[in-house]
């Protein structure tokens, strides 16, 4: 396409002005960036609003959201993967007619060759070139599940008891092709995870079955059960890829895996458990890629997050971070971090693991085996000239008060504890041998937090809730008259479980005088919350409500994680 045709598309349809047009020409003279990029990238026009200036320039009909429903594997897999990722188009089925949808329509040879290989009978559409990427990534077709297994059954017998693979590398999964059976297996396995967004994947032995699960949205899904014979070469696979003893089969083992899913990094946290019938395996997928989200877009009330950004202005104290594992505490503290991650600042972080990579911060890996502990990490920390500390979890007396000598010297340390709420850090602290006076000199703030299950956008359904479950809020139907609560109700779009992706709910609680009283008295948790209350500190429950009025998520989910007492 020249670029007289581009401007006439996007100009003609005021998508943006000749003049910004005619400056994004200009600075890309003599470079390799599309002009499309360029207007991205300067923020002067979307990926959507390019996809409508086409579909209003052609006359095609514009495509919005590409659904499982929409496509067929037997028609994708009638073009390669490559062709169709470089040029962004698809063929998908609408009302039983096959449309190729394309990121650019006026590319007229890509549009040719595959209707050609579909017997030329397709018509076209339009859809903004991130969707289509996205659905091919997710939607392409690998060698089914079924027909993979009734492929290694018929070999299984060929199989020996230890299997030699060869590494992983940097293949991408999507891409593999012509490889043995197995292997296909396992890459399908983990690549089925990452389309689904799963967190982990659980593969276990049973006495006379093998169970693949997945853990998404924090529940527990079953995928497949492989044949049981193929337990021995599935492990054996999985530990080659991980670098561990395949010969080992007594011990526990943990490793690692890196993979690349659709040109996304993934970094897999393997471990292995010997159990009764064989070794159970379990692996957490970390995307490399990810980037956290500022401060805001976590959905805190705006009391929790002005409190919160006062809090890490401070040029020292400590800030806790609690909840049970899998509460989201690491995503909360990185997207702290992120937010004073600047040049002007010395941060170091020691981890257990390293979960997410963040460029302009030193991060240490504990290594307990060789004597890198949280606390001995600490130790040096203190003399690399810090301004800011970050201790994945603090576990013990000694990290606590290293912790808390660190604050004390002019540091701003941030953390984690698993406590069930904001308050109880406090006993749990003094629990640990810290003095009261000690906590209420560096503590500024301790936020707890739980995960609850998204809505489905596309299939909630507007309820009135009982009086019952309204009780157990601390409302009454009186008091949320005039609000339009949500429930579940499922679609292909969430997996039928009414449900997708996950928000944060939060309890923040500042050191206020009477929460520095009660700690200097030794209260328990229950008094401390009572003065935390009095000073404005809305507990996780009350937070889960205001999430649910907002219709994000329902009443039942929130009572999965938090009650009022």
């Amino acid at each position: 396409m020249t670029k007289k045709e581009l401007a006439e598309v996007l100009v003609s349809s005021d998508a943006i002005t000749q003049e910004q047009f005619d400056q994004c020409a200009r600075e890309i003279a003599g470079t390799d960036t599309p002009l499309i990029t360029c207007l991205i990238d300067k923020k002067l026009i979307t990926h959507e609003q390019v996809a409508r200036a086409y579909a209003n320039y052609t006359s095609l009909p514009l495509v919005e959201r590409i659904t499982e429903k929409m496509t067929d594997p037997t028609l994708l897999a009638k073009a390669p993967l490559k062709f169709l990722r470089d040029h962004k188009i698809m063929p998908v089925t609408i009302d039983g007619e096959t449309v190729i949808v394309t990121a650019d329509p006026l590319e007229f040879q890509p549009l040719d060759e595959l209707n050609m290989l579909l017997d030329g009978t397709a018509t076209y559409a339009v859809a903004a070139a991130p969707l289509i990427v996205d659905s091919i990534n997710r939607y392409y077709p690998l060698e089914g599940a079924k027909q993979m297994i009734e492929e290694l059954e018929e070999e299984a017998e060929e199989i020996p008891e230890e299997v030699a693979f060869e590494d992983i590398g940097e293949q991408d999964l999507l891409s593999a092709a012509g490889e043995a059976p197995i292997i296909k297996l396992v890459n399908h396995i983990l690549l089925q995870a990452v389309k689904r967004n799963a967190s982990d994947v659980h593969i276990e032995p049973f006495e006379k079955e093998l169970r693949v699960r997945y853990r998404i949205d924090g529940v527990m899904h079953e995928a497949m059960n492989p044949p049981k014979r193929l337990q021995s070469a599935l492990t054996s696979r999985i530990k080659i890829m991980a670098h561990l003893d395949i010969a080992e089969k007594r011990v526990p083992q943990d490793g690692r895996i890196q993979i690349k899913v659709a040109d996304k990094a993934i970094d897999i946290r393997v471990s292995v458990l010997p159990v009764n019938f064989g070794e159970r395996i379990a692996m957490r997928l970390l995307d490399k890629s990810r980037t956290f989200a500022s401060l805001e877009t976590l959905g805190m009330s705006k009391r929790d997050l002005e409190i919160i950004e006062r809090s890490i202005e401070r040029p020292n104290g400590i800030i806790y971070v609690t909840g049970p594992t899998g509460s989201g505490k690491t995503t909360t503290l990185y997207s702290i971090l992120s937010a004073l991650n600047k040049p002007d600042r010395n941060i170091l972080t020691v981890e257990d693991p390293v979960e997410y990579q963040m460029a302009g911060i030193a991060q240490v890996q504990v290594r307990e085996k060789v004597g890198l502990t949280f606390a001995e990490a600490l130790r040096t920390f203190l003399r690399q000239d810090p301004d800011i500390i970050m201790v994945g979890e603090t576990r013990d007396f000694e990290t606590a008060h290293i912790s808390i000598q660190a604050a004390l010297t002019g540091h701003l340390v941030l953390s984690t504890l698993h406590t069930n709420s904001a308050p109880a850090a406090i006993t749990r602290l003094i629990d640990m041998g810290i003095e009261p006076f000690l906590i209420t000199s560096t503590i500024t703030m301790v936020v707890a937090q739980r995960l609850v299950r998204k809505l489905c956008d596309k299939c909630k359904q507007p309820y009135t809730p009982d009086a019952s479950v309204l009780k157990q809020f601390g409302v009454t139907p009186e008091q949320v008259k005039g609000t339009t609560f949500y429930k579940p109700h499922g679609c292909e779009e969430c997996l039928e479980s009414g449900y997708r992706g996950r928000i944060a709910i939060f309890e923040v609680m500042e050191m206020s005088e009477n929460v520095i009283k009660a700690t200097m008295d030794r209260a328990d948790a229950t008094v401390i919350r009572k003065y935390a209350i009095e000073d404005g500190m809305k507990l996780l429950v009350q937070d889960g409500l205001r999430r649910a009025e907002e219709g994000l998520t329902s009443l039942d989910e929130v009572l999965t994680v938090a009650t009022i007492d």
